[in-house]
């Protein structure tokens, strides 16, 4: 299993950026799969995750409304689409995947077990 993010960069306050997960060695559709950023000096935390069943999705209060979540399954990617960016959304940003992850613990970090590189988003203000 694999994941490999991409599409990070620098950008100014309002404006948007897409993050894509490309996932190989196995079926993302079947994984439960989601986005965690880490900011410098601060801990990795939740932004956005899609079950792997029915493919619901759940968001950060602050990025709710401003961030979306997608999947394309024929392409096995995970995209974050991020607009009206703030500056307080620069981080690192991680996909994440796991297989067994039960809904009531579909934030917590610890529940993946599997992780891409990491991707830098750089908002400017």
């Amino acid at each position: 299993v694999q994941l490999q993010a991409s599409g990070g960069g620098l950008v100014q306050a309002g404006g948007s950026l897409r993050l894509s997960c490309a996932a190989s060695g196995f079926t993302a559709s079947s994984y439960t799969m989601a986005w965690f950023r880490q900011a410098p000096g601060k801990e990795r935390d939740f932004v956005a995750a899609m079950f792997r069943s029915g493919g619901n999705t759940y968001y950060t209060n602050s990025v709710k409304g401003r961030f979306t979540i997608s999947r394309d399954n024929a392409k096995n990617l995970l995209y974050l689409q991020m607009d009206s960016l703030k500056p307080e959304d620069t981080a690192v940003y991680y996909c994440a995947a796991d297989r067994s992850i039960i809904l009531s613990q579909i934030r917590v970090s610890g529940s993946y077990g599997y992780w891409g590189q990491g991707t830098l988003v750089t908002v400017s203000s």
